[in-house]
């Protein structure tokens, strides 16, 4: 099976979030994708972690070095297209390239993050429910 992946679901497993075991159980068989922004994706949760004191430095670093060591294929998407779906559904870019990713490959979305599933259900797309034990975990 093919799954988009976005970065709340990567930032619980390579954080240790409650959510990790059920993530790796259900993506376990699966051949994982994202878009190309990915990396700076996971860079940016890491900042909005800082703010909030959630993290430090060596963690992130640690944690990052964990990311790279995922197989995870990242594919080019359709910007133009990613803009106009940021645009209609009032979501920042990166929330769109991994909608537009998943759309263009037809591919289901496992994500932590409510407001990205919300929107990826009304474009068409399948989302893998993960039992979330946090409302919404997002980079913002």
């Amino acid at each position: 099976m093919d799954i988009a992946v976005d970065t709340s679901a990567i930032i619980a497993v390579i954080t240790n979030e409650p959510e990790k075991a059920e993530i790796v159980q259900l993506t376990m068989a699966a051949t994982l994708f994202a878009p190309v922004s990915l990396p700076w994706e996971v860079g940016n949760a890491f900042s909005a972690m800082f703010r909030r004191q959630r993290i430090t430095e060596s963690e992130a670093l640690d944690a990052f070095a964990l990311y790279r060591r995922m197989t995870i294929t990242l594919v080019e998407v359709d910007v133009p297209y990613a803009i106009k779906l940021a645009a209609k559904h009032n979501i920042y870019a990166y929330d769109a390239y991994i909608i537009t990713c998943a759309l263009s490959y037809s591919y289901p979305l496992i994500s932590l993050d409510n407001g990205l599933k919300r929107v990826t259900m009304e474009a068409g797309v399948a989302v893998i429910e993960v039992k979330s034990k946090n409302a919404n975990l997002s980079g913002d």
